[in-house]
């Protein structure tokens, strides 16, 4: 990307917004990464599920783009309230989330996080995080959590990833959901002697480094979602990594527009 963007985050107010994170959904998930759902829509070219009339949506605009084509990053969150109009959180239809409601502690979901290609491994992220962090900090939210992917059902393909993320990154006991369902699989799927860290390690995807970066954890167990063609982990930010993300988007913000 050649251009300087000029980044806005907002809040999603209108439906024309939600459908402008919705496109860029479609673009991300179904065209590049081939997934689908009951209720995708197609022929307009928008990713959609039965959560985003509840949810809350946070868009990255790039205010150089031409008017309409200006969304260039999305976030889906819910908090505990959302969830309950919803009648759950989005993940628990992958994930015991017992643990987490008996908690106690304030709950923000996170989830359909996107960037247009164009907009990837630079400041893009860190505006959307900004965003975020400034949201969580009006709110009385103590852990973050949501499934982030794989792209690609063959769990094969990530056996390493997988099992290094179980040795080196399980969530605490008391914050450790466990997947569900048919399709739920042990992460644990190579001996830690025989884990090739450095193969596991590039086949994350750059979100999960990301968030690991920042001190987040993962559930027991994985999910493999066919629907959406991905491999489901979940991951756990406890409020250490809350602080911890405002901290890397305050000293790499320098300079950046918008």
């Amino acid at each position: 990307m050649t251009h300087h963007p000029k980044f806005r985050a907002v809040l999603a107010q209108t439906a024309d917004d939600l459908r402008a994170a919705q496109r860029l959904r479609y673009d991300v998930f179904v065209t590049e990464m081939g997934g689908d759902g009951p209720i995708v829509d197609h022929e307009a070219r928008l990713e959609r599920d039965k959560f985003d009339d509840y949810a809350g949506h946070f868009l990255l605009l790039d205010e150089t783009r031409a008017a309409g084509d200006q969304t260039v990053g999305a976030y889906r969150f819910m908090t505990a309230a959302m969830a309950d109009q919803a009648g759950q959180f989005y993940c628990e239809d992958e994930y015991d989330l017992t643990l987490l409601h008996q908690s106690g502690k304030g709950l923000l979901e996170l989830g359909r996080s996107c960037l247009h290609p164009d907009y990837r491994g630079g400041a893009a992220m860190l505006h959307l995080w900004s965003a975020l962090s400034e949201y969580v900090a009006s709110q009385d939210v103590d852990v973050l959590f949501g499934v982030a992917s794989f792209a690609g059902t063959n769990i094969a393909d990530y056996a390493h990833s997988l099992a290094l993320l179980h040795q080196r990154h399980l969530a605490p006991e008391g914050l450790r959901v466990t997947a569900r369902g048919p399709t739920a699989f042990s992460l644990d799927q190579v001996s830690a002697d025989q884990v090739d860290r450095l193969a596991a390690v590039r086949a994350m995807p750059a979100l999960i480094k990301a968030y690991l970066r920042l001190g987040a954890t993962v559930g027991e167990g994985a999910f493999v979602d066919y629907a959406f063609n991905t491999v489901d982990i979940c991951m756990v930010l406890e409020r250490s990594a809350i602080n911890q993300m405002q901290k890397a988007i305050y000293s790499k913000r320098g300079g950046s527009h918008g």
